[in-house]
This record gives C-alpha cells, structure tokens and sequence, in this order.
C-alpha cells in the first residue's frame, strides 16, 4: 500500500508537519515505516508542499541539479528557486566514525525532537531569528523503522557563495575582513550557540565579502563558556591544517586581526 503519493493521504501532526504511516510486503518479511515531514511555512507555502516531499524522498532530482559534493554521502545543490523563491541543498544524515562502517545513517529514535534533523532545523530558525548570517531550513523528513529512523534536510542554499579554504586558494582576506570574522563567530558564542564542526570549509564569503556559516549538525546552544576557547581552537587548527595541504593564504597576524574583532564585541548580558 503506498501512502505517500498525495497529501491526502497525509495524517497532520501539526500545521506544517505530516506523518505516514507505509506498509509493504517483501520476500517473507513484514516491513512497518512511519514518514516525518516538516516545513519551513515561510518558505513553503501549501501548495510547494508536495514538491518538497518528493525532494526529500530523492525523486527526480537529475532534472534540477545544480551540482553535488561529495563527503560521507553526497550533498546536491537544487533549482528550486521558482517555487520556493530560493535554491535548496537537500544532505542525507550519516554516521562517521568506526561505527559508522557498521551503521551508516540510522539512529536510535527517541522522539521527533532528538531527531538530528529536527534540532539543526530548529537551530537555523532561531539563528535566522537573531539575524545571524546563516541559510534558513525548508524542510526535513524523518523515517522510521524498528526504534530507528534515518534523517534528510532541505535548506536553502547561499548563491554566490565559495567556501574559505577556495578564496584564500586565490587571495587573502584583508585585516577588515578577519575582523568582521572574528566579530560575527563572537556574536555566535555570545548567543551560546556551539558550533562543533567550526573550520574553514563551513565559513562562506559571498561576491559582496559577507560571511556565512553553515553545517549546524549536531550543534547546539550551551551553556558556559569553557567550550568556547575549544571552538576557536578548532578553526585555528583547521586554517593551519589547509595551509599545508592547499597553501591557503594565512598567516600569524590574520589570526590576531580575528581575535580583536572577536574581542570588539561584548557579551550578551
């Protein structure tokens, strides 16, 4: 029996959120899985909704391709920009790690909420709340199966965009803008926000010299402030790492010119 070819078949859970329920028959085995969708509704009006499951769902995605990269899995870059105002990114969630060589992209389920998915797209609505320079999410889906599920996002893609370690490839960034660096990763500490994979390849300047950040998976607003030593830590070790392996432009001083805009900006009180 398939259940997931119209929304009407849809069971609400909420205003933007559907769940299904799938049964099928295979080869003496009784499969039970239950779909999860979610929608950004100011950017998924009612009638995109089924176009945004069947980008979640991995159908017919050739005729919008952008482009992919590849890391554990593939990331694909969608046109989507006609229906939902903006281009789209759409990432399957996978393990890594050893164990991920054993299970590669299914979780322990305990509840929608503690679902990756769900809590990176509930972070990127809140960074987007506090207008911090971040992509809005559009949508996710949740499959589960047997006290597991497994996890797709769609977010909106940031067009004219190249990642740190492509521009400093090319040029250097000017004192200004390793200042205007430091003092936008100062406002993220100040609003807790623990970015846990803060390196070159997920900070994007645009054709305008504005920064971005991406990848909030498995991030999270925490508490304290011993964390956030560690985190700078982290991106200094990540510009040191790609000087050697792609010769980035980066010396000891553009350091210093980032840690005093860092140290600019005051804590949220």
């Amino acid at each position: 029996m398939d259940s997931i070819k119209t929304l009407k078949n849809y069971k609400h859970r909420s205003a933007k959120s559907y769940t299904i329920t799938k049964i099928e028959s295979g080869y003496q085995q009784f499969k039970r899985l239950m779909y999860y969708y979610q929608f950004n509704p100011k950017l998924v009006p009612e009638h995109t909704q089924p176009l945004v499951v069947q980008l979640l769902d991995h159908k017919n995605l050739n005729s919008r391709l952008l482009g992919q990269s590849k890391g554990r899995g593939i990331t694909y870059f969608l046109y989507t920009e006609t229906e939902l105002g903006v281009n789209s990114v759409l990432r399957h969630y996978y393990r890594g790690g050893l164990f991920g060589k054993f299970v590669k992209d299914r979780y322990a389920f305990q509840s929608y909420e503690q679902t990756r998915a769900v809590k990176e797209f509930e972070l990127l609505q809140q960074l987007h709340r506090w207008g911090l320079p971040t992509p809005r999410p559009i949508g996710l889906k949740i499959t589960r199966q047997f006290g597991c599920y497994q996890g797709d996002i769609l977010i909106e893609k940031i067009e004219n965009t190249q990642d740190l370690s492509q521009y400093l490839q090319k040029q250097p960034l000017t004192y200004q803008q390793y200042e205007q660096l430091g003092i936008l990763i100062r406002q993220l500490h100040n609003y807790q926000v623990q970015h846990t994979d803060l390196n070159i390849h997920n900070i994007l300047i645009d054709n305008t010299g504005k920064f971005w950040l991406i990848d909030f998976d498995k991030c999270a607003i925490t508490e304290g402030d011993s964390w956030k030593k560690q985190n700078l830590d982290r991106l200094l070790r990540s510009f040191h790492k790609e000087v050697g392996r792609l010769a980035i432009q980066f010396q000891a001083e553009n350091w210093a010119a980032l840690m005093a805009g860092y140290k600019q900006v005051s804590p949220l009180k």
